[in-house]
């Protein structure tokens, strides 16, 4: 089976790609991204290419399957670059797969593409994938489900799935997912569970997270699966709440009114101090839980790792400075590092 992977250097596509080459009916991936990594890979033939706007018809020619992770989290301050690359760029992707002649596209939708959903039980994958308006991110991942729904009604005999993550983390792209959501100025060393004394406490703060190799496996089931089709919810338990993240941290629980942490969110990224906008606040407290038996039951996925050990996966790895050999997981350059995210805006980097 030939493969092609959009987004094959980020968090989640260096995991796909590593479920993806230790499984001898994978013959050969095509890894797309839009800098190449200098790593070379058993199965893997790199193509530099940008989904929004290159010929993908050479990257896709021959392949049995397309999965689609291409996606773009900033600049959060320009909507319009964000969606050529993830709505147009993800229709473009779309549209190449069948015109290779693909006979299936997996796609990374997100536990984002929901609508306000419920927080004392958890949803199947028919609730509605409106998402939350306030939010880009989730405008984008819900715009990208009915884009997805009319390419499955006009292309029939191509096998549609959508994976639907909840928040995905790992050590190797601590660096990564820190200059993308937290930027320059977090004192990282300062992630140390000792130095994390409170935590906030509010009802409306429950969430679902699972490790980014556990996805990537996930990945790997849905593809070579040919029975696969449709939708799949992916999270680990525990659910992460006030308490959890407390016990977590060896943290104290303080109230908080959800209002008061949307304005602080507001506040610091308004004066630059952060690149994640307020909307992602809003995404996180409005976020519906989601029941992950399809994925187990039909795919025969079962997370390897809880959804702390992930947190605190990442943490630590935020706090050593961990990363990857690719360009959007490659470690920060100290103080040389941050400067170059400032020059170029926050959360970029100078390449």
């Amino acid at each position: 089976m030939r493969v092609a992977v959009t987004g094959a250097t980020g968090n989640l596509g260096t995991s796909v790609l590593a479920a993806l080459r230790a499984d001898p009916a994978i013959k050969e991936i095509v890894g797309v991204a839009r800098r190449r990594p200098s790593a070379e890979l058993d199965k893997v033939r790199w193509v530099s290419a940008d989904v929004a706007s290159d010929d993908l018809s050479a990257a896709f020619a021959g392949v049995d399957a397309v999965i689609h992770l291409a996606w773009l989290i900033q600049p959060s301050r320009d909507p319009g670059v964000t969606w050529r690359a993830n709505v147009v760029g993800s229709s473009r992707v779309f549209d190449a797969a069948a015109s290779a002649g693909a006979s299936a596209v997996v796609y990374s939708s997100s536990v984002g593409a929901y609508s306000p959903g419920p927080k004392d039980r958890r949803i199947d994958e028919s609730w509605p994938t409106d998402g939350v308006p306030t939010c880009t991110y989730s405008r984008e991942k819900a715009y990208v489900e009915r884009i997805l729904d009319t390419f499955a009604a006009r292309h029939p005999q191509i096998r549609v799935v959508r994976l639907r993550p909840g928040f995905v983390f790992k050590r190797a792209a601590a660096s990564g997912i820190r200059r993308l959501f937290a930027g320059p100025f977090l004192p990282t060393p300062l992630l140390n569970p000792a130095f994390i004394p409170l935590v906030p406490q509010l009802p409306e703060l429950l969430f679902q997270a699972v490790h980014s190799h556990d996805v990537g496996q996930a990945f790997r089931l849905a593809t070579v699966d040919r029975a696969a089709s449709g939708a799949f919810n992916l999270a680990a338990d525990p659910v992460l709440d006030s308490l959890q993240l407390a016990t977590l941290l060896n943290a104290r629980p303080v109230p908080l009114p959800a209002r008061v942490l949307r304005a602080l969110a507001a506040l610091a990224w308004h004066a630059r101090l952060v690149p994640t906008e307020p909307g992602m606040v809003d995404l996180l407290l409005a976020l519906p839980l989601m029941d992950t038996s399809r994925a187990r039951d039909e795919l025969g996925w079962q997370p390897q790792h809880s959804a702390g050990d992930a947190l605190l996966e990442l943490l630590t790895g935020m706090r050593e400075n961990a990363g990857s050999a690719t360009p959007p997981l490659e470690r920060s350059r100290g103080i040389a590092g941050r400067l170059a995210e400032l020059r170029t805006g926050v959360g970029a980097t100078d390449k």
